[in-house]
């Protein structure tokens, strides 16, 4: 909880940036909301920079591939160093999220991937974090097969949750967003 309030300055600084930046190069809101689940399969409205033209409504299926063409230039900065994660510092703070843990996925896919995935619902048993082992060792997660590869990690994490794992989730968090090794 400390680190999370001490983390609220910097997502401040961020969002006036950000904010400057949005209206110049991008149309649309500055944030991007959308229902995840979270712990105990319960939704939560997740908090994010927008690094995407906004859609008239989500159509991805679970095995589609991410609308490339709809990221903005600025959005592709964001993405890469996962600031637009950021804003899920809030999320953290109103105790939906944590710093680690698994990543929370859009509300309509988990449903579908909670029956096509077995092992997917263990992962709601921790609260779901801004970054997590499966991010951070697997990269991004598109269609079932990757699903289930993450959520084999995410099960691994939570069955050897130890102050030591969270440290290396946080030093490979560190060095994913310093090479730029974000979607």
């Amino acid at each position: 909880m400390a680190v999370s309030l001490a983390l609220l300055p910097l997502l401040a600084l961020f969002a006036i940036l950000l904010l400057v930046l949005n209206l110049k190069f991008n149309k649309g809101p500055l944030f991007f909301q959308q229902t995840r689940m979270g712990r105990k399969l319960k939704p939560f409205t997740a908090l994010k920079f927008r690094s995407m033209q906004p859609a008239e409504a989500i159509t991805r299926a679970v095995d589609d591939p991410v609308e490339q063409h709809r990221i903005t230039a600025l959005g592709q900065v964001l993405r890469k160093t996962r600031i637009d994660e950021l804003p899920q510092i809030i999320n953290v703070l109103a105790g939906e999220m944590s710093l680690i843990g698994p990543r929370p996925d859009y509300i309509e896919h988990a449903r579908e991937y909670l029956v096509e995935i077995p092992e997917y619902r263990a992962r709601h048993l921790v609260r779901p974090g801004i970054s997590g082992l499966a991010q951070v060792t697997l990269g991004y997660a598109e269609g079932l097969d990757a699903t289930r590869a993450k959520a084999n990690a995410d099960l691994a994490y939570i069955r050897n949750a130890s102050f030591g794992l969270e440290l290396r989730v946080v030093w490979l968090t560190l060095i994913t967003v310093l090479m730029l090794r974000g979607t």
